[in-house]
Order: structure tokens, then C-alpha cells, then sequence
């Protein structure tokens, strides 16, 4: 059964594994990568997953955290930190590792911001990755 995360959980954010903050936190970014991309896209389904993965790519979340680095309070780097250095159990899949635990970092801190129902600060942190990615493309097109 799905429990709305708005919902106070008997679980202390701090008590998930930096894996389940990761599992929670992919599943949240593309949720809101893809409300992002239908509401300002005027595109077919094939063209929106092409620029989904644009954003959920993990050298692109790697990219992106290392961006927000001078944006993140002490808590939220420490949560990057610990999702990063995870212990990885599976190899990754068309992304080189140290990518691949930046990304795993990158979700943790989605997910703890989640699960901590810091919703506002969520967004907060997704208008400015909203900033490097449209900045970054405007830059790869001049």
C-alpha cells in the first residue's frame, strides 16, 4: 500500500539506508523531470523521453550535483556524501562509476528532501537544476 509522503512516518528520515533515499529520490526527480518537460514541451512522447534522459542520465545528476555544491546546506552535502559513498551493489549501466555515485547521491539528498516532506526546498533545488540545464543548453548552442 502507498502512503502519501506528507503523512508523518513512524521512520526518522535519518534511519533509511542511503539506498532507500536513492530508490525514493530516482523515482521523485523524473517525476518532476517529466512534469517539467509536458508542461513546457510542446513535443512528441518520443522526443520528451529523449529529453528526460537528458536530465536523469548519471553523468548528467553528477553534473548537476557537483553545480549545487555551493547551493547545499552542510546537512544536505552530508547527505550527498553518505548516498555517494554507498556501498554499490550492482555495477552501472552505461555510466562510468564515479558518476554513477554522484548520481546515487544526488538522488539520496532527492529522496531525503522528500521523505522529510521539505517539498519547498525540493523545488527550490529543482528551479536552479531547471537554471544549469537551460543554461548549459543555451551555451551548447551558441
Amino acid at each position: 500500500m502507498l502512503v502519501s509522503a506528507s503523512k508523518k512516518s513512524s521512520k526518522n528520515t535519518t534511519m533509511y539506508s542511503p539506498a532507500q533515499l536513492a530508490y525514493a529520490g530516482d523515482a521523485v526527480y523524473e517525476m518532476l523531470v517529466r512534469s517539467y518537460i509536458i508542461k513546457n514541451n510542446d513535443i512528441n512522447v518520443n522526443k520528451m523521453h529523449r529529453l528526460t534522459v537528458k536530465f536523469v542520465k548519471a553523468k548528467a545528476q553528477a553534473y548537476i550535483v557537483s553545480k549545487l555544491d555551493n547551493e547545499l546546506t552542510d546537512e544536505e552535502k552530508t547527505i550527498v556524501k553518505r548516498g555517494r559513498n554507498a556501498k554499490v551493489t550492482s555495477s552501472p549501466k552505461n555510466a562510468e562509476l564515479m558518476d554513477y555515485r554522484y548520481a546515487t547521491g544526488f538522488e539520496a539528498l532527492v529522496g531525503y528532501l522528500y521523505l522529510n516532506d521539505e517539498l519547498d526546498r525540493l523545488m527550490e533545488l529543482f528551479d536552479k537544476i531547471i537554471e544549469i540545464i537551460e543554461k548549459d543548453e543555451e551555451h551548447e548552442n551558441n
